[in-house]
């Protein structure tokens, strides 16, 4: 598939839809139910589940079917925490015993570990640019404000795409 991966229906909602493009009906719609936390899973990996799932559960973006993509997160999370401790343990440079300086390899795993986590991140959402594409208020003109008909709306709160997508279901 070429181009941009598209986004989201819920997503696209919540952006106001900059695109206009009519929003996809048949978008499968999983039950938003939290999905519990695999058993695999090191120590800091599944205390970092527990506070990220709560969190996204309260936003409505976490369903059953993104557990994997979860835990995966979760898993480089463990794993850059681990290779952050033997960093503080261990000199940044090696020197071999062939006389050549080398880069410790807990600093390469930890760099990996945050690549990783990045674009985890940014698949939910929830890396700050990411998070700064999605906004909860529509964009341009309000639907109530101005014209012949302003005020037969009666409309005490602000128009939201989001509400409109949420009231639907």
């Amino acid at each position: 598939m070429r181009g941009r991966k598209p986004k989201p229906t819920h997503l696209k909602l919540l952006d106001g839809n900059p695109g206009r493009r009519r929003p996809n009906s048949s978008e499968p719609e999983p039950a938003r139910r939290a999905p519990t936390c695999p058993s695999h899973l090191c120590p800091p990996a599944k205390a970092e589940w527990k506070r990220l799932a709560a969190q996204l559960i309260v936003l409505r973006i976490l369903t059953e079917l993104d557990r994997a993509a979860l835990a995966a997160y979760c898993q480089a999370y463990g794993r850059w925490v681990e290779a952050e401790r033997k960093l503080h343990e261990t000199p940044m440079l090696l020197k071999l015993p062939s006389g050549y300086v080398q880069q410790n390899p807990w600093l390469t795993i930890a760099n990996k570990q945050l690549e990783l986590m990045h674009k985890y991140l940014s698949e939910f959402g929830l890396s700050p640019v990411s998070r700064s594409r999605v906004s909860l208020a529509g964009h341009g003109a309000k639907p109530w404000t101005g014209g012949k008909f302003a005020g037969l709306l009666g409309a005490q709160k602000p128009w939201s795409p989001a509400d409109e997508y949420l009231s639907r279901r």
